[in-house]
């Protein structure tokens, strides 16, 4: 048996999440991944995936594994998969690792990005990708106020129903939030998260962009720790499932230094559109 790792990018839109939901019809990243992967091999694989995104969201670095008795060089993987994948599924990279590696529970932090398009008017051509705050926010604030759910805290207040976690203490590692002309960007790093924690945390901070509340505001609701005080939950299309980080990764989380992250989309890189 050979254990393989592959790295995803995925357009959400089309997908009932991550995660393959038997006899239900409903299409998933890994139900279609699975089907690829047996009409390559002739194999019934099982796969793994690092991040369970929901439906809508998006990945540019989700990280899958499975084992395989196949003999196709892994260096041949990433094309062959992506002869047989739709479109909004690209495998991007693939090596094999020792049988130890587990995509999900190998994985030592997440790293998401929320997209918001800050303009008065909406986008055609991003409304799959972000989501439209037509109001004037100030991401200084929201910076503010993301500094309180930096550290390992209770994150009841910002976890959504329909999760069966035995606690809901978690490290988040950084949050910066940061504009690029109409463009507010939320990047978070954690050792891991609660269902939804990231839109609900986005909801919160766009409610102190828009002056309804103060950063301190965060804090109140971290410490009270009553669910259902957090968000609300902004939409799903706006999350990207940026990158998995294992033992040995650098996470450019040093102090006073931005998180080192890959950019979501081309007009993020800092020389606009």
């Amino acid at each position: 048996m050979r254990y393989i790792r592959l790295t995803l990018e995925y357009d959400g839109t089309n997908f009932s999440g991550w995660q393959k939901q038997t006899g239900t019809g409903l299409r998933t990243v890994q139900g279609v991944l699975e089907k690829a992967l047996e009409k390559l091999t002739g194999e019934r694989i099982a796969t793994c995936g690092a991040g369970r995104t929901d439906a809508g969201v998006h990945a540019l670095g989700q990280v899958v594994s499975f084992g395989t008795e196949a003999s196709i060089p892994v260096a041949r993987f990433p094309a062959a998969l992506n002869g047989v994948l739709p479109p909004d599924v690209v495998v991007k990279e693939s090596e094999e690792v020792d049988a130890s590696f587990h995509a999900r529970y190998s994985a030592i932090a997440k790293q998401y990005r929320y997209l918001i398009w800050n303009g008065r008017l909406p986008s055609a051509l991003w409304r799959n990708y972000s989501y439209h705050v037509p109001q004037p926010l100030d991401e200084k604030a929201m910076q503010d106020g993301a500094c309180y759910f930096e550290g390992s805290h209770d994150f009841v207040a910002f976890s959504a129903t329909g999760s069966s976690v035995k606690s809901t203490v978690r490290n988040l590692l950084s949050f910066q939030v940061s504009r690029c002309g109409d463009w507010v960007i939320m990047t978070v790093t954690a050792e891991g998260f609660l269902y939804k924690m990231v839109r609900l945390m986005a909801g919160t901070l766009v409610a102190v962009g828009l002056g309804r509340c103060a950063p301190a505001k965060v804090g109140e609701i971290l410490a009270a720790k009553e669910k259902g005080r957090g968000g609300p939950a902004l939409p799903p299309q706006g999350l990207c499932l940026m990158r998995i980080y294992y033992p040995g990764d650098d996470m450019g989380l040093q102090p006073d230094q931005p998180v080192a992250t890959p950019v979501a989309y081309p007009f993020l890189s800092g020389d606009g559109l």
